[in-house]
Order: structure tokens, then sequence, then C-alpha cells
């Protein structure tokens, strides 16, 4: 019994970039590309006609941009839609607004280069349309902004005292598609002095600094893209940067991440197992985990490792992940403590962190 295949729609004005995207795709056996179009009124025709299960759409076009295509996608008849966007960093900002406005997956549109970038550049591409098709597509709620920040002239820097302390506990975080709204909605409801946190959300090279900023605006915590030997610190989140892993390591009381290049990881660069095996190894006991909302299994073996250390590892629940892959597998490996909805991550995060 043949299974059916994923079929999909792209939507591009290049079309040396239609052609790569088709020939990249179709390599897949579970995707079929049934159609691509030029512009988003041609694309309206092809939805009509076919009804595609995923659409891959760039931001800039003719005749209507991106962004406005997508939100009359949403609002007329929601599909899952993969962002395929060029790596430019002024653009990041406006790739990123299409997250708020429905889409699943930010890739960025494969180059031509070494055999194995074009490899890693199909892996990445096959693995968000796939995710994107099995998505539960949610109408997402508007930003809210948070209150100005405190300067560090203005109170106490955290590292003063929190570092003097042995017992520290830092919180590492994974998450893949549906990750920067779930980031949003768990890193909003923490305070400012809340225990310093590591993330891994898949997100291209670029990107993660542009979306980084975007939670900092929003957020009682501070939020930046990691960098080499940054110092893991009460109030602040690291996120990884893309296309490079990032790892916990500790030196007497202060923990520091390391930004490293290497091989994908479960498919990924950055891996939520390479972080989360650091802190494993780094911290132990004083360490917490949460793995959120993304397919695959990136994530359950790490996670399993923090446990068998002694720390405290929170699942994402199936009712509200746009995609349960990653939480369910580590749940399936045994590595969870708690299962729980997004909206009680945060407060079991402080009281475990406590």
């Amino acid at each position: 019994m043949s299974v059916r295949k994923i079929r999909v729609l792209i939507v591009d004005d290049s079309a040396v970039v239609r052609q790569t995207l088709s020939e990249v795709l179709s390599s897949d056996p579970e995707i079929e590309v049934i159609g691509t179009a030029g512009d988003p009124f041609v694309a309206a025709e092809r939805i009509a006609e076919q009804a595609p299960d995923v659409i891959t759409l760039d931001i800039e076009m003719p005749r209507m941009d991106g962004l406005t295509f997508l939100q009359k996608i949403m609002s007329q008849h929601p599909i899952p839609v993969v962002i395929c966007s060029s790596l430019a960093e002024d653009r990041a900002q406006s790739t990123l607004k299409a997250l708020e406005y429905g889409a699943v997956e930010i890739i960025t549109k494969p180059r031509f280069g070494t055999k194995q970038f074009l490899e890693e550049s199909r892996i990445t591409l096959c693995q968000a349309v796939k995710a994107a098709a099995g998505a539960q597509l949610r109408i997402l709620r508007p930003s809210r902004a948070a209150e100005p920040k405190l300067t560090a002239d203005a109170i106490l820097s955290p590292a003063t005292n929190a570092m003097l302390e042995t017992t520290e506990k830092v919180v590492v975080i994974g998450a893949s598609t549906g990750g920067t709204e779930a980031l949003k909605t768990l890193l909003e409801a923490l305070p400012a002095d809340c225990p310093g946190i590591v993330i891994v959300q898949h997100m291209p090279e670029l990107f993660t600094r542009a979306f980084a900023a975007r939670l900092d605006s929003l957020c009682a915590i501070t939020v930046k893209e990691a960098e080499a030997n940054d110092t893991v610190l009460r109030g602040r989140a690291l996120i990884a940067p893309g296309n490079h892993h990032t790892l916990i390591k500790r030196s007497g009381a202060r923990y520091y991440v390391e930004i490293k290049d290497g091989p994908l990881v479960c498919r990924h660069r950055p891996s939520v197992d390479v972080l989360f095996r650091s802190a494993a190894r780094y911290a132990g006991q004083n360490a917490v985990g949460a793995i959120l909302t993304g397919m695959g299994d990136d994530g359950a073996r790490g996670m399993l490792e923090m446990k068998q250390a002694g720390a405290m590892t929170i699942a994402q629940d199936e009712a509200t992940c746009i995609v349960f892959g990653m939480p369910k597998e580590a749940i399936k490996y045994g590595a969870v403590n708690k299962i729980l909805p997004l909206q009680s991550v945060a407060g079991a995060i402080l009281t475990y962190a406590r």
C-alpha cells in the first residue's frame, strides 16, 4: 500500500530557484511537487486548482509581496507555509514577521556550492516541508510590548552574587517547528531575575540575531544571540546562532557558552542534542531542561543524559504543540520528568530552578 505523498507548491519569482527547489524536493520519495508559480496571483490559481498540502514562499516578489500573500492565505484558506528566504540580514525582520502571520518554518534558499552544502540544504528543506505538513495551524496572538528594562547601571550586575554560588541553576531549552511563538510565550512569562537560559531554536544563520532582538523587545528578561564565551547570567537568555552548535561549559562557578562549527547532528546545526548533552556534562543536577514543539528526535538523547545526571526535564504536551515530534521522542526515551502545557512551562522552570 503506497503512502500518500506531501503535495508541495513552490512560489518564487526566480525560475532558477523554482527549478532548484523542485529538484531538491522531488529527490525525496515522500514529497511531490505539484506545481510552481512566479508570483502570488499565479499561485492563487494553482491553489484553487490543486489544493497543495504545503507551500514554499519567497518574501520578495513582484505584483504582491509574500507577507501580504501569506496573510491572505491564512485568513482565507489556511495552508502550512514554509518561508524560503535568501540569506540577507536586512530581510530578517520581515521574514520573522511571517512567523507571526502564521508561517510554520523559515529556511534559506539552497545555493550551489560544495556537495556537502547541497546535501545539507536538501536535508533542511525536505525536513521543513515534512514538519509543515504535520503542523497544527493556529491563530497567533499579537505581540505586546514589555516594560522598559533597567540598565546595568541601575541595578547590581546579576553576576555579582549569583555566580558565587556553585549551585546556581541553568536552564536549557530546545525547539523547532512552531518554536518561535512558543518561545515568545514562555519567555514573556519569566521575571527579570529568572535563572540564566540557553536556547537552541532551529533557524538559519542571520535570522537568529533578529529573532533574539525581537524577543528582547517583548520580554522582561534580556535576550541576545549567543557569542563565544558569553556568561550565562540571571535575567538573560542566549539564543544559539544559526548554523553553529552551542554548548554550555563551566569554569569554576561560572557557566558560559562555546560556539562551534561541525557536522549536522540529528539533521540540524545548531542541535538541541549538543546543547542538552553539554548541560548534562557540565551542569548536571543544576540544570533544568525543556523541550518544546518541533519535528524529529533532536534533543531526546541529550535530555535522557540530563535526566540521568540529575537534571529536571520538562516536555511540552501534545495539545499545545504545533508539531509534537521532539517532545514525543523525548517522552518515548523516558527522558522526561514532567509533561506540561506550554503556558505552565515557565512556572515549572522557576519552581525547579529554586
